[in-house]
């Protein structure tokens, strides 16, 4: 080993924009950069403790937000590696490193010296007379603080200190147990009569990835690429049912086993929350939200469940009046209503996966999202062939406006990998911030598991893939378009429940016929999509509307069911979470079978109390795109007034107030089901 070598992620990046040099980094660097990183931070914070001058908010405030720079750059990297491409090398680091981050972010948040300099500047804040963002940001700091103990006596903040490492430690097996499941399982098949019902680009997945395994025959995983469609398609319900369980059971019981954590996180969560003074968790998370309380996200649960369970019930016994008069016998299961489904689907609207695939090739999909951006925001986005990657998979481009302002990086991340978990999601290597005095723009990153190309076919999408890359686009955007001087306030950093507003209001373009004939061309043919293929996409928009509606909100309901209580229900964790949901169930229960155990968001994610967020942000982008309509859904004006008053603001101001800068009122709460044809 090279003695006089530069650890690389303790430099300067010397590429375009500060691009991380993922050329030059080796596994064996991010630990001691995390040490040296760490040890920096706490020199920062010890610079602004023993600062001779009176506390006020440009010595305290600002120099605690640019405190800990390289520490937030080599964390950046780092931790969405282990998200995007991982291995046993860095998951080992990630358990050692995660302890260490959270007594460093604790030995602040608990700094007596430091918090009472922060105090000292909120106690003075109506004579400063500061602008509305560093207003804002001296209100966010002081709570930081004392929504992490700092008003707590020694002895709690000690206790508050080790939930804290705790949880980072727990959360992070979490996910690594879910990762660890769902690689742990495969369906191998040799024999190609197991194949039946199975479209052609899903044999062509298959085969591609037992090749790959160097594997004779067809392997599906549990990637949902390959789950979803085996599910959908397959003819053979036994494999459909072992497939399923496969799935729906990963990390109950076995190897990977998460029961057992999930009671720990719960009581751990629930115990931090009432080191503040608050009855459960989910007062604690819910105060920091625009729904602000439990009660609040319950009765909104409620308002939607109403009409949608009566709705999901109707569709369930016609999907299954269908498949008796069509030859099947008994109750449908669960492994039974996505083959079922489609096949009444295609029946109905003439239409399924095989027929639209053809039509959306990865490449013209992005290339007519990166279009869209254009006309709305007037961006532009150059490929980058000499910015590194951590993965031959991945793309750079560099985003700027049209006056060529450089605006952001965009990694592209699109296809499954062992390496990688499942899913989609946005993210960032590097938020906007300022440095010295020099404006630092954000590098984001939208990872995928879209369909890998075969030998004989590009990457051909979905019309659910097509969605997924708007809604992680209009993240993206969030991140990109990002306006201000303070990087804890910009982007995508808003209360959970107002974040998916921008990814899921791009959604909706997807089913606009103006927009899908720019670029939906038969990637053989060079056909433009028949306008018969788009009225029967915008007519089975809302096939099985009640159903999807019941299934997001079971999501919600199991969140608040594991985090509005004071401790950890007793008893089985499976058991606990099926007796949640019987009230709303509107396919039979299966024993043994639990969503918890692989529930990213709410327990290694940060969706703790707040996954109802996704269907509070659904009532904003339906009462938001319905304005987008009466406009014009290219209208650059319209875009722009999106744009200034609420995309580029990130979480400078309230959401509730954004929302009324951008649309005049507060949002119509019935939007929603009008837009799914529930009311």
């Amino acid at each position: 080993m090279n003695e006089n070598r530069i650890n690389p992620l303790l430099a300067e990046s010397p590429l375009p924009f500060g691009a991380p040099v993922f050329d030059r980094i080796e596994e064996n660097d991010y630990l001691p950069a995390f040490h040296e990183a760490i040890e920096c931070a706490r020199r920062d914070i010890q610079a602004i403790v023993d600062n001779p001058e009176a506390p006020g908010f440009s010595n305290t405030i600002e120099a605690l937000e640019a405190a800990g720079r390289d520490l937030d750059r080599i964390s950046g990297i780092f931790f969405n590696l282990t998200e995007a491409c991982t291995d046993d090398h860095l998951d080992k680091i990630a358990e050692e490193v995660s302890p260490l981050l959270t007594q460093h972010n604790m030995s602040i948040l608990l700094n007596e010296p430091l918090f009472a300099r922060v105090k000292a500047v909120w106690e003075q804040r109506a004579a400063l007379h500061l602008d509305t963002e560093a207003d804002k940001l001296l209100e966010e700091t002081w709570k930081s603080f004392a929504r992490h103990g700092a008003n707590l006596p020694p002895a709690q903040k000690e206790r508050f200190a080790k939930i804290s490492e705790e949880l980072s430690l727990a959360t992070l097996k979490f996910g690594q147990n879910v990762l660890a499941a769902t690689n742990a399982y495969i369906l191998h098949l040799t024999d190609e009569a197991d194949l039946a019902g199975l479209p052609d680009y899903v044999r062509e997945m298959a085969a591609s990835e037992a090749k790959g395994r160097e594997l004779q025959g067809w392997v599906f995983t549990l990637n949902l690429p390959s789950y979803g469609p085996f599910l959908k398609f397959s003819d053979r319900r036994d494999l459909r049912e072992q497939m399923w369980r496969a799935y729906n059971a990963k990390c109950v019981g076995g190897a990977n086993d998460n029961t057992a954590l999930i009671r720990k996180i719960v009581t751990l969560r629930a115990e931090k929350a009432q080191l503040l003074g608050h009855p459960t968790y989910a007062d604690y998370a819910l105060e920091e939200r625009m729904a602000k309380k439990p009660q609040t996200v319950q009765q909104f649960l409620d308002r939607l469940m109403e009409p949608s369970l009566p709705a999901a019930q109707r569709e369930v016994a016609e999907i299954e009046a269908y498949a008796q008069a069509h030859g099947f016998e008994g109750r449908l299961m669960p492994w039974d209503f996505s083959y079922w489904s489609e096949k009444y689907r295609k029946e109905r609207y003439d239409l399924d996966d095989s027929l639209l695939k053809p039509y959306f090739q990865l490449e013209a999909v992005q290339n007519a999202v990166f279009d869209l951006a254009g006309r709305l925001y007037g961006l532009r986005f150059e490929a980058r062939t000499d910015i590194p990657v951590y993965h031959p998979d991945v793309r750079v481009f560099k985003v700027t406006d049209e006056t060529g302002r450089m605006m952001s990086l965009l990694y592209l991340d699109y296809f499954p990998r062992e390496s990688k978990r499942g899913g989609a999601w946005m993210t960032s290597f590097r938020e906007l911030g300022n440095f010295q005095g020099k404006e630092e723009r954000p590098q984001v990153s939208v990872v995928t598991n879209f369909t890998k190309p075969t030998g004989t076919t590009p990457s051909l999408l979905t019309f659910s893939e097509v969605t997924t890359l708007l809604h992680e686009f209009g993240h993206a955007l969030h991140g990109m378009l990002a306006e201000g001087r303070y990087k804890s306030l910009t982007g995508t950093n808003v209360v959970r429940d107002f974040v998916e507003l921008p990814s899921q209001l791009m959604e909706n373009w997807a089913y606009e016929p103006d927009f899908l004939k720019t670029f939906a061309r038969h990637w053989q043919s060079g056909e433009v999509i028949p306008q018969e293929y788009i009225d029967r996409i915008v007519a089975a928009r809302n096939f099985l509307a009640g159903y999807g509606q019941v299934r997001q909100l079971q999501f919600g309901i199991i969140d608040m069911a594991w985090h509005n209580r004071a401790e950890a229900p007793a008893g089985d964790v499976v058991a606990f979470e099926q007796e949640m949901l019987r009230p709303t169930a509107v396919l039979p229960q299966i024993e043994g079978i639990a969503i918890s155990p692989a529930f990213n968001h709410i327990f290694s994610g940060g969706y703790a109390a707040g996954y109802y967020s996704y269907k509070w942000a659904e009532v904003l982008e339906a009462d938001a795109f319905a304005w987008f309509k009466e406009k014009g859904i290219f209208s650059r004006e319209a875009a722009e007034h999106f744009r200034k008053t609420l995309l580029s603001r990130g979480g400078s101001v309230d959401a509730d107030i954004l929302y009324r800068y951008f649309r005049g009122r507060d949002p119509e709460p019935d939007a929603l089901l009008v837009k799914l044809g529930l009311r």
